[in-house]
């Protein structure tokens, strides 16, 4: 493909069973993008769909080469229909857009103008959200614990909307839930992040793909994102930390029951403490053996991933 027909923007669409919603989002995306002035491409990643997506999908194919679809085997999840799009992209500017309306296309300039402006990640900011009450209020504490534990100042990090230069996504996997930790991991390499407020319109066709059982799946994902994000390349920090603070404890407990022998406090093996004491050391001499481990073997892979990204080098 030449540079002149190679398309700067790239748009990716995951989609689960949206066959109503899909004629008018291609629609509006096309009307959106014309007033870029720059060439693009949609993709829609048919995440499993079990109604006609595939159909109009093909339909939509069919009269717009611009047109690339994805589809499925059966239902991977959301992560793996982005890693897919991320894939398949060609353009410098990736556009991530969910296919249920909720989101407006018409808002796409304005990614593009801060992505221009240098930023390497712009996110989605649904200020007035209209989904039930429920969903927002688990929404602003997801939210809430996210910035506090990764430090990234984001409001919404479980928006859709996204515009990304697709070399901060150079070596970044996503699997199960870590969708919603994309800025996140972009954060922590390096890149520049920023958020614009966006419209967010209620649902009009089908419903929410995602419903409470996502809650535990998100804790999980994030303790996930917390050590490749920060103990990647020192898991002995985290665990000879736990295990520093354990045996410390485990030994000031046996220390002070010592004392009470020595004072004449018999017997100290039947206390609850002793075996408590017993036991902390014990876990924090197996937590720092797991420390030792896990540098052993990260010295071992070591040559396979470099430990730094370089993203500009000037000769």
């Amino acid at each position: 493909m030449d540079q002149e027909s190679r398309p700067k923007i790239s748009v990716v669409i995951p989609l689960k069973n949206e066959q109503e919603s899909l004629p008018e989002l291609y629609r509006n995306l096309v009307a959106a993008l014309s007033n870029t002035g720059q060439c693009f491409e949609l993709i829609f990643v048919n995440d499993g769909s079990t109604d006609r997506s595939g159909q109009v999908l093909a339909s939509l194919h069919d009269q717009d080469h611009r047109v690339k679809v994805a589809e499925f085997s059966r239902n991977f999840g959301k992560s793996s229909a982005l890693s897919c799009g991320f894939d398949l992209a060609q353009g410098d500017y990736i556009i991530t857009i969910d296919a249920d309306l909720q989101d407006d296309p018409k808002e796409i300039p304005r990614f593009i103008e801060k992505l221009e402006q240098g930023y390497d990640l712009v996110s989605g900011w649904k200020v007035l959200r209209q989904d039930p009450l429920g969903r927002k209020v688990l929404s602003r504490i997801f939210n809430g614990v996210v910035r506090m534990v990764s430090g990234v100042k984001l409001h919404d990090f479980n928006c859709g909307f996204k515009a990304i230069r697709k070399e901060s996504l150079e070596g970044i996997r996503l699997y199960g839930d870590l969708h919603r930790y994309l800025a996140v991991m972009i954060a922590h390499r390096g890149f520049q992040i920023t958020e614009i407020e966006v419209e967010h319109h209620p649902r009009r066709f089908g419903q929410s793909k995602y419903g409470f059982e996502r809650i535990p799946r998100g804790f999980f994902d994030l303790l996930t994102i917390i050590f490749i994000t920060q103990y990647s390349y020192r898991p002995l920090h985290l665990f000879g930390g736990i295990g520093f603070f354990s045996g410390a404890l485990g030994l000031a407990s046996l220390a002070y029951l010592t004392i009470l022998w020595f004072l004449g406090s018999r017997p100290i093996g039947t206390r609850p403490l002793f075996i408590g004491g017993v036991m902390l050391v014990m876990v924090g001499v197996q937590l720092l053996s797991l420390g030792l481990i896990s540098e052993l073997m990260l010295k071992l892979n070591i040559r396979q991933e470099p430990t730094y990204l370089l993203k500009r080098l000037i000769k």
